[in-house]
């Protein structure tokens, strides 16, 4: 089973998603035969890699509501994270671009090191406060997963080279009508829309593997915690 995951590294219900994905594939008995993928998708590609505003002013803005209002709202986010096992520090983050890092993804996708890129640049945001457009960091992630440091410098320093790959994933998002993130596709024909219960998952999972006949995309879950356009459901 092939599963497809469009998401953004500064989208924490990326994080979630993906963390209660694994936990639900490690209760699914074929899960050896799934293969897991993350494919890039910006929120917000204008974001700068820089802003003087904090995650909870940023999510004010947006929302048009108060700064306590907005922290309230992280802080249940961060009650979901804790959940599965994460730690989001909201109060130390920083709100940046991630082309780059997806770029860095693409590149460790080509080199088979896709995973635990993925996991590192979600680790370096929501928990280790890191601004993950910066190159030092980026090299970092790329050399503590196993990747040639100044391959990867030289990747960085051309500012072409991964970005079809990226805009290919976005492209392909834009065709199966992807408006917010995580969004799951299982064997190219199932949709799952949120960071759903793992319970959710789990039941995907087995519905999917018991129903391999051709079919249309069509979704097994919707309305779960989502990030669309730099804005992320604070329901």
């Amino acid at each position: 089973m092939n599963i497809e995951i469009w998401s953004d590294f500064v989208c924490p219900f990326c994080y979630i998603g993906k963390r209660r994905l694994e936990q639900a594939i490690e209760q699914f008995p074929h899960r050896n035969d799934v293969t897991v993928v993350f494919r890039s998708f910006e929120l917000d590609p204008n974001a700068p890699n820089e802003t003087p505003l904090t995650i909870h002013e940023i999510i004010a803005q947006k929302y048009g509501i108060t700064s306590e209002e907005a922290k309230r709202a992280n802080a249940d986010i961060g009650r979901q994270a804790e959940a599965v096992g994460l730690t989001f520090r909201f109060e130390t983050m920083k709100p940046t671009n991630t082309f780059d890092a997806h770029r860095l993804a693409q590149y460790a996708k080509e080199k088979g090191k896709l995973d635990d890129v993925v996991e590192r640049l979600f680790s370096a945001y929501f928990t280790e406060s890191k601004r993950i457009s910066d190159r030092a960091v980026l090299l970092d992630i790329a050399e503590a997963v196993g990747l040639d440091r100044s391959e990867m410098e030289a990747v960085l320093n051309d500012g072409r080279r991964y970005m079809e790959q990226v805009r290919n994933d976005e492209a392909e998002a834009a065709r199966l009508g992807v408006r917010s993130v995580p969004f799951f596709v299982l064997n190219g024909k199932y949709a799952i829309s949120g960071a759903q219960p793992v319970d959710v998952f789990r039941r995907a999972l087995e519905k999917v593997w018991e129903e391999e006949q051709a079919s249309p995309l069509r979704p097994l879950a919707d309305e779960g915690g989502a990030c669309t356009d730099g804005n992320c459901s604070i329901n």
